[in-house]
């Protein structure tokens, strides 16, 4: 194993994706403003424009309103506002995706509403069966208000939800709809009207922004009581001295992400030729037959463990995740590839993400080392008697 690599290549977008050159001359503009966006003289006056500006180019990535948008510290934030507003709703029972975020299945549990595991189908994609028999049951005296939460596009294996037709079956039983698009945003169009949601969840630093910056953007039937109390910052619904210069790199970064929106197609052609050699290795691809994200892919192969391929690729400068960076400190099998029914394969996960300052050198690279890691592994694990 060589102790020196040539480049460094960074595939874990889905996780973070490194800042925007946009974002952060807004984010330093901002600093020097120096500020509150509050204060009524000339320079509260600029940071409170700034504030605005970013949240109409926020509002314009998802075909919202400016006055629809709530800047928090991020999606988790964002996410745990919505549910419990869903909560609050009257909901007896919150139904939540198999595949959900940990954002927004451990704030529906803490809500202490009865939470219904909605199931995935073998392809990661919720299960539509599922939810139109459980809403043929649906007794609106005794279950209530329906409420159901579903991302957009899931974070490990880049899957897209049928949420256009969810959301059909949802506002038929007059129920509300919490849509996370964290991974969605800035890589396929997403439009709060054309989707149907209620509420949705947006991200910074997953689209080149900063880090500690989200919105929650909301339509007129959505339910929000906010969490932090205090002035009537953001509507009202979220008080707080707002993040002035997080909230200015999130504008630009959502900005410049719906003017390069048509360059992520490229994206997918590069990850797909990586995904066709690792089939070829031996390697399984999450919900290839799915419709997918551009930038995402997650392979998995029997008996090479996760972990293990993180430091190999590590070692040698190529810096991907085993899934959900929520939990990529945990040596455990993704409980999203569970979901799918891939068993002992979960643990030979691999998420390999793209964006928008990857290379096809990027890919090419990640593919000729994972490669030549997998064929050693393979080779010193060989059964005995087996001829080369």
């Amino acid at each position: 194993m060589s102790s020196a690599h040539p480049s460094v290549v960074y595939l874990d977008h889905a996780a973070t994706s490194p800042i925007r050159p946009e974002a952060r001359e807004a984010m330093l503009a901002a600093l020097d403003i120096g500020a509150n966006a509050s204060a009524v003289h000339a320079k509260g006056r600029s940071a409170r424009a700034v504030i605005e500006t970013a949240r109409s180019d926020v509002a314009r990535l998802v075909g919202a309103e400016p006055s629809q948008v709530v800047f928090t510290s991020g999606g988790a934030e964002a996410n745990t506002l919505a549910v419990e507003g869903l909560a609050a709703s009257g909901a007896k029972t919150l139904i939540v995706s198999a595949i959900e975020h940990p954002s927004v299945s451990e704030a529906a549990k803490a809500t202490g509403v009865l939470v219904e595991v909605w199931p995935v189908t073998a392809e990661g994609v919720v299960d539509l069966d599922w939810l139109s028999a459980r809403l043929e049951a649906w007794d609106e005296a005794t279950d209530r208000r329906l409420a159901v939460g579903l991302m957009l596009a899931n974070n490990e294996t880049g899957a897209i939800q049928p949420v256009a037709e969810v959301s059909r079956l949802v506002r038929a039983r007059n129920g509300l709809l919490h849509i996370d698009a964290v991974q969605a945003v800035g890589k396929i169009a997403v439009d709060l009207e054309a989707l149907g949601a209620d509420t949705l969840t947006l991200s910074a630093h997953k689209i080149g922004g900063p880090q500690g910056s989200g919105a929650l953007v909301f339509g007129p039937r959505a339910v929000i009581r906010r969490r932090i109390h205090g002035g009537g910052h953001e509507q009202g619904l979220r008080a707080g001295t707002e993040n002035l210069s997080g909230v200015a790199g999130f504008g630009a970064a959502a900005k410049v992400s719906l003017a390069h929106l048509p360059q992520m197609a490229q994206l997918a052609l590069w990850r797909d030729a990586a995904a066709q050699k690792a089939k070829a290795a031996g390697a399984v691809v999450a919900a290839e037959a799915a419709p997918r994200l551009p930038t995402i892919l997650n392979i998995a192969v029997p008996e090479f463990p996760s972990q293990t391929q993180l430091m190999l690729l590590d070692l040698e400068g190529v810096m991907v995740s085993a899934g959900s960076a929520c939990s990529s400190g945990k040596a455990t099998a993704s409980g999203v590839l569970t979901a799918m029914g891939y068993g002992d394969l979960a643990k030979g996960a691999l998420r390999v993400s793209s964006g928008w300052s990857t290379t096809e050198a990027d890919w090419d690279r990640f593919t000729t080392v994972w490669l030549a890691a997998y064929a050693r592994h393979a080779a010193r694990h060989k059964p005995l008697g087996e001829v080369a």
